[in-house]
């Protein structure tokens, strides 16, 4: 898109794919050391935080600000441009569970684990062996997964400063056991149950795709994967099934991701600036811009004023979802806590390497000497 937006307005675009050995913030500050800062980067939302008070420049007055609900402001500076809106959850292929039950698929119909249970139960009385899929990624399972444990709590940032502070009692925590007994089902009844931490993110997608299995955990950037192989149309995403006192069940986790900001530092020239704000405002403001990101990223957009007709089909179940209000992703674990509690924690927990017990005293300790995030 780049290329087309030079051909279009004459503006050179050049963009650089971040390393995959280091972090983007990491990146970020050897560019800023060097005085060769990008004019605009990409960041996760902690990263606003750590860096706007330094180097971003405020969009508050840009004409996009009043057109959503999901930027980031930092010390009354609107720094953060949100790309898109993504959301997690079950995707489950409806098509493939109408042909074993004979009835229409209500995801609103299995919102507790009981409920869900007997559906799976009954997929396997009709024909699919095995009806559910884990993806074993460590970002998936620590970052996504996981993340619904503190994402779910009545207080998320006193519940993960209490784990910082040594002081919650993680195996007796009432979210933590509803989330891992839904996980316990999806790892009872999935395909790769023996051996899941070796499953094949494309085998797995294939396998929904198709319909082999019904349900698999995600989120709508999964779209990607599966949309390469011969799928359904009948797809979308729910909320993960509990036994749950609350109303954490009836609705996605998600929000803005993946931010944009402006350097601000005087090794941006005002004219360089000036064509970065326009892109932004390309991106909302221009047919093509929208469609860039609706059709041909297939992403859920941050503004009021982007249709989005033609989104995918786990992308339409985030924009209904997200249109009704999200559950807020939390955007301040620790740095490593997506590696080490992805695939040193929950890999091993996937695989029966590891009890429940064991699990939560492992995420306690590693909670003990972490790193915070600032916010």
């Amino acid at each position: 898109m780049a290329k087309a937006y030079t051909e279009k307005t004459g503006v050179e675009v050049e963009v650089y794919n971040a390393d995959t050995d280091t972090t983007v913030a990491s990146q970020v500050a050897t560019r800023y050391a060097s005085n060769d800062p990008y004019t605009i980067t990409m960041v996760d939302a902690k990263d606003i935080y750590a860096l706007a008070d330094e180097y971003a420049y405020d969009l508050s007055n840009e004409d996009w600000a009043s057109h959503t609900k999901l930027g980031i402001t930092v010390n009354g500076k609107l720094a953060g441009f949100p790309f898109c809106v993504e959301a997690r959850g079950l995707i489950y292929n409806a098509e493939a569970i109408e042909k074993i039950t004979g009835e229409e698929f209500k995801p609103e119909n299995y919102a507790t684990l009981d409920a869900f249970k007997g559906l799976l139960d009954q997929l396997k009385a009709g024909g699919m062996e095995q009806p559910t899929a884990i993806l074993s990624e460590y970002w998936s399972l620590g970052a996504h997964y996981f993340a619904e444990v503190y994402e779910q709590q009545k207080d998320p940032d006193a519940f993960v400063n209490g784990l910082l502070g040594g002081t919650e009692d993680l195996d007796n925590n009432a979210k933590f056991n509803e989330l891992m007994d839904t996980f316990d089902v999806l790892k009872e009844y999935n395909y790769m149950k023996g051996s899941a931490a070796n499953a094949d993110r494309e085998e797995s997608s294939m396998k929904l795709a198709a319909g082999d299995v019904a349900f698999m955990f995600g989120g709508n950037w999964d779209w990607s994967v599966i949309k390469e192989y011969d799928h359904s149309d009948k797809m979308g995403i729910m909320p993960v099934p509990e036994n749950t006192s609350d109303s954490t069940n009836t609705t996605l986790v998600g929000g803005g991701t993946k931010y944009l900001f402006v350097d601000a530092s005087d090794n941006t020239s005002d004219e360089q600036r000036k064509a970065a704000l326009d892109f932004l405002n390309w991106l909302v403001s221009d047919a093509d811009g929208n469609a860039f990101l609706t059709e041909s990223c297939a992403l859920v957009p941050a503004f009021d004023q982007v249709t989005a007709d033609a989104l995918d089909p786990l992308s339409t179940s985030v924009k209904e979802y997200a249109d009704a209000g999200l559950i807020a992703t939390y955007d301040f674990l620790p740095d490593d806590h997506m590696t080490v509690v992805g695939q040193e924690i929950m890999q091993k927990y996937l695989d029966d390497a590891m009890s429940r017990a064991e699990m939560a005293a492992a995420v306690e300790e590693y909670f003990k000497s972490a790193t915070p995030i600032k916010h």
